[in-house]
């Protein structure tokens, strides 16, 4: 097994795991690496892509994956000036276990929605009395 755990605040600052994920582990930047795969784009076609980002998101997310290296920047001495951004080596490492995830979430989407419908129809949840059932964190 995965060795996840850590005794304290500090250690959890210094695992590899807790650390990526950390940066790495949202819906925004694992959409960002995704439309980044066919080559460079520049900010408003990412934007346009990605569809329900914000300006100010984008811009965030895009400045964390530079710094983690995980995409490059590059500005064109033009006037205006043009912008592109590109999957570094290491966002180019990343995207097989991105695009695995992916590929997995919308074959098991119907799956879930599946679930998630009898979960929320009273009738048919068999945990209608929390006595009957093991205690979920949600029941505190």
């Amino acid at each position: 097994m995965l060795k996840v755990t850590v005794e304290s605040y500090e250690h959890a600052q210094d695992c590899p795991f807790r650390n990526v994920l950390d940066k790495l582990g949202d819906k925004w930047s694992f959409l960002i690496l995704a439309v980044l795969e066919d080559g460079p784009k520049r900010f408003n076609e990412i934007r346009r892509l990605i569809g329900d980002i914000s300006q100010r998101v984008l811009t965030r997310k895009l400045r964390d994956l530079e710094r983690d290296g995980y995409l490059h920047r590059k500005v064109y001495p033009e006037r205006p000036p043009k912008v592109e951004y590109e999957l570094a080596i290491v966002g180019q490492s990343v995207l097989t276990p991105i695009k695995m995830f992916l590929n997995w979430a919308a074959e098991t989407y119907p799956e879930i929605e599946r679930a998630r419908a009898a979960f929320d129809q009273p009738a048919t949840r068999t945990d209608a009395s929390p006595t009957d059932r093991e205690p979920r964190a949600d029941d505190a």
